[in-house]
C-alpha cells in the first residue's frame, strides 16, 4: 500500500490543554517538512491563535492523508470509529505509558514522524464491529465499535436474559450481569478482564464473552468474523449496550441486537519493529520477575 502524506490532521485528547505544548511542536515540525497541518475543531479549542487550518473529523475524509493522535488509547477508540469510514490512516501518540494502540511516546515522536514521513513504517489493518438494534423489526440504532459492543444490566441486582444466535443457528439462552462483543482488539481490554482469550489483532476472529454467567459451564467463544451475531433480549430491566465505552443505547425487552465485521478496515502505522508481543509484555507485565 503506497501512501503520500502531504496534508496530516493532528488530533488531541478531549479537554486536555497540557497537550497543546507537543501538538503545536509537532505542527511546527511538519510544517518545516513541507506537509500541511490541519487541527480538529474540538483540539483547537485549547489552542490559543491557532495558526493551523480547522476541521471538524468528521468533514476529514479527502482533506488529510494522515492522522496523528496524541493522547492514550481510549482517544484512539473514539478517532479511529469516526475516521475508519473515510478511510484516513491513523498514529497513535501516547502521552503517557506505551499504549496498545498509541505506541509512539512523546520523548520520541520527532524521530519517528520524521522515518514515517519518509516511509519507513509497517501497516496494520484492523477490524471493527457494526451493530444495529431493531426494535419490532425497525432498525432504531446502529453504531461502530473497534473495541467491543457490551451488553450489560444497569443500576438493579437483577441479571439480563438474552438469547444468541450465530448465523440464524440458536447457541443458547443466557443468564448473566452482561455479554461482552470483542473484537481481536478489544481481547486486551474488557474482553480479558472477564477471563476472555487474548487474540492476535491480525486475525479475522469475533469473541463472544459473558460477564458473570448464572451457569459455570457457560464459556467464552470465538467465531469467525463473517459470521452474523444475534441478540435476543428476554425478560431484562435497565438494561443498556456500549460501544467502546464512548457511546451507548438503552435497550427494551424484545429488542434484537445484531452485530456484524464492519466492511472497512481501520488501518494502523507503527514504527519500523513495532512487535504486538512486545507490548503484551509490557501492558500485562509478563516482563517483570516474580
Amino acid at each position: 500500500m503506497q501512501f503520500s502524506f502531504k496534508t496530516v490532521a493532528l488530533i488531541g485528547k478531549y479537554k486536555t490543554p497540557e497537550i497543546t505544548g507537543p501538538l503545536l511542536h509537532l505542527a511546527a515540525f511538519l510544517t518545516s517538512k513541507g506537509v500541511a497541518v490541519v487541527v480538529d475543531n474540538l483540539t483547537a479549542e485549547n489552542i490559543r491563535q491557532n495558526p493551523y487550518r480547522t476541521l471538524p473529523l468528521e468533514a476529514m475524509g479527502g482533506a488529510v492523508d494522515l492522522a496523528i493522535v496524541l493522547g492514550g488509547d481510549g482517544t484512539m477508540l473514539n478517532i479511529v470509529r469516526t475516521l475508519t469510514p473515510l478511510g484516513i490512516p491513523l498514529v497513535g501518540v501516547n502521552q503517557g505509558r506505551l499504549g496498545f494502540l498509541t505506541d509512539i511516546s512523546l520523548d520520541t515522536m520527532q524521530q519517528t514522524i520524521d522515518a514515517l514521513l519518509d516511509g519507513e513504517f509497517v501497516t496494520e489493518q484492523r477490524m471493527l464491529l457494526s451493530t444495529r438494534i431493531l426494535r419490532d423489526g425497525a432498525e432504531v440504532f446502529n453504531s461502530l465499535a473497534f473495541n467491543e459492543v457490551v451488553l450489560h444490566r444497569g443500576n438493579n441486582s437483577n441479571m439480563i436474559e438474552f438469547e444468541v444466535r450465530i448465523d440464524g443457528e440458536y447457541l443458547y439462552n443466557q443468564r448473566a450481569d452482561g455479554l461482552i462483543v470483542a473484537t481481536p482488539t478489544g481481547s486486551t481490554a474488557y474482553a480479558l478482564s472477564a477471563g476472555g482469550p487474548l487474540l492476535h489483532p491480525s486475525l479475522d476472529l469475533i469473541a463472544l464473552v459473558p460477564v458473570c454467567p448464572h451457569t459455570l459451564s457457560n464459556r467464552p467463544i470465538v467465531v469467525k468474523s463473517e459470521s452474523v451475531l444475534e441478540i435476543l433480549l428476554h425478560r431484562t430491566t435497565n438494561v443498556r449496550v456500549r460501544f467502546d465505552s464512548h457511546t451507548y443505547f438503552d435497550l427494551q425487552e424484545s429488542d434484537k441486537v445484531v452485530v456484524t465485521r464492519y466492511a472497512r478496515t481501520a488501518c494502523l502505522l507503527h514504527p519500523v519493529g513495532h512487535s504486538y508481543y512486545h507490548t503484551l509484555r509490557e501492558k500485562l507485565l509478563w516482563n517483570k520477575s516474580l
